[in-house]
């Protein structure tokens, strides 16, 4: 069962929105603390080439922990399962995602998985390029095929912001250079992954590539395998398993399915085999998840039975 009209969604989108005033904006990011904290939107794409929306679709947002699932396929496409695995483990933690405390813990000093900072940094320190510039290009190529649209770019001011505020990211780079699971400048590292978590796009977009994940990796559109079947699987999972920080098992309960949110108040959703979704809400829980969008999906999931489970 799935959503039937626009106006099915709208009313479940304003049924929300009413949790939006129980959350609050992001606020060791400037530049993210200025957004509408009512504000709730969401597309859906289904794998038949229906498209749905409700509230403002079209408003961009950045991707932030989102952009961990993107470069996590890139990586493992260029870098194979068993290198990137012997840098960055599959488990799960119930640390909050910036988290320095397994680091230290684990006997092997390597993140625990590429949903929290610690591991997403290894990931990105992986991106194939001599440079910056070069691993740059070779994300956001990557995301304008995932959205067919080669105009997405990251939003410098969210960017200006991050970097000059990543204290605590800074740390764990430095610890995991020390451990050699990361090598190289550390702050060439870190103007990449603020690049990579101020990827800007709006719902629309999320839902499409959403929507690549759940159709094992191939675009609907084009009809182009943009990851493979195996690494969209490995994805899935991680979006499962790790996908909406230390909140991640209580989602699965509630919801059940294969998503992944970042702290601009965006979700991504793939429901394999089903659709993918696009959400924005900037009004955060205490987990760092849109309060409203999961609700939404909560909603959403026991109304259309979207559960994996």
């Amino acid at each position: 069962m799935n959503c039937k009209n626009n106006e099915e969604l709208a009313n479940l989108v304003e049924e929300a929105r009413v949790y939006t005033k129980y959350g609050k904006l992001v606020d060791y990011i400037p530049a993210l603390s200025r957004e509408n904290k009512s504000d709730l939107s969401i597309s859906i794409y289904n794998l038949n080439g229906e498209f749905f929306y409700a509230g403002d679709y079209l408003k961009k947002f950045t991707l932030q922990s989102i952009s961990k699932v993107i470069t996590l396929a890139l990586v493992l496409m260029d870098k194979g399962e068993s290198e990137v695995f012997s840098k960055v483990g599959m488990e799960p933690t119930g640390d909050p995602f910036n988290s320095i405390a397994k680091l230290e813990s684990n006997r092997l000093n390597k993140p625990l998985n590429p949903m929290i900072n610690a591991g997403a940094l290894a990931v990105t320190n992986m991106i194939p390029g001599r440079n910056v510039e070069e691993k740059w290009n070779k994300l956001i190529h990557f995301v304008a095929e995932l959205t067919n649209d080669n105009e997405v770019s990251c939003n410098q001011r969210v960017e200006k912001s991050e970097f000059e505020t990543a204290f605590l990211n800074r740390a764990l780079c430095y610890f995991m250079k020390q451990h050699k699971v990361i090598d190289g400048d550390v702050e060439e590292l870190l103007s990449l992954y603020t690049k990579q978590c101020s990827i800007e796009m709006n719902c629309r977009d999320l839902a499409r590539i959403g929507a690549v994940f759940a159709n094992d990796g191939c675009d609907l559109e084009t009809g182009k395998c943009i990851i493979t079947k195996d690494i969209a699987r490995v994805c899935k999972t991680f979006m499962v398993t790790c996908g909406m920080y230390n909140s991640s098992g209580e989602f699965a309960m509630k919801v059940g399915i294969p998503a992944k949110s970042g702290v601009s108040g965006g979700i991504m959703g793939a429901i394999p085999q089903k659709c993918g979704i696009g959400i924005f809400g900037p009004s955060l829980d205490q987990t760092g998840n849109s309060i409203a969008g999961l609700k939404l999906l909560e909603i959403m999931s026991k109304r259309y039975s979207w559960s994996i489970f």
